[in-house]
């Protein structure tokens, strides 16, 4: 009797893993369909945009790409938040941290997660509404976007940028919309 009850028991546990595996594979990493319609509108408007060029006889195609100040901007950033995960990720392995410190630990990482997710949200979402290029970067209450255009925009423009913003990242008190010239 008493080896069946074990085997109930780990069958159980072993059902409840699966169960809770799935859940965390499926559920809160999930990206929205906002996200993957504005990627894929941004694709559309960008199929034009390849040139090709012809060396020694040979054909390049080559996809025009985002300032280099900017993709170097871009990589500051990742590393910097790469680096913030990694030491949360340390701490929330400490095994001598308490379990709120630990809560509180991880809700910072969602956070780091999330406001990475919004970022790319609004630059895929912003070029769209005709820019080159976007960078932004958000740091808590504070979020500047940078603008990569032809032509300056104009104050209604910057306006629409700063309430997308602020429609999209909630806890933000202050929106700085930047301008750079595109070549």
């Amino acid at each position: 009797m008493l080896l069946k009850k074990q085997t109930v028991w780990l069958l159980t546990m072993l059902s409840l893993v699966v169960v809770l595996s799935v859940y965390y594979i499926t559920s809160p990493e999930q990206k929205s369909n906002e996200l993957t319609a504005v990627q894929q509108k941004a694709k559309d408007q960008n199929k034009g945009k390849t040139t090709t060029e012809s060396k020694n006889g040979k054909s390049v195609v080559s996809s025009v790409a985002g300032d280099a100040a900017f993709e170097e901007l871009r990589m500051q950033l990742e590393d910097t938040r790469s680096e913030q995960k990694q030491n949360l990720t340390n701490e929330l392995a400490s095994t001598d941290l308490p379990a709120d410190k630990r809560s509180e630990v991880k809700d910072q990482m969602d956070k780091l997660n999330q406001t990475a997710q919004k970022e790319e949200l609004l630059e895929t979402f912003i070029k769209t509404m005709g820019y080159d290029d976007v960078l932004v970067r958000a740091d808590g209450a504070k979020v500047i976007v940078t603008v990569k255009a032809k032509k300056k925009p104009s104050a209604t423009e910057a306006n629409k940028i700063m309430l997308e913003v602020k429609k999209e990242i909630d806890e933000t008190n202050y929106v700085a919309v930047e301008y750079q010239p595109s070549k």
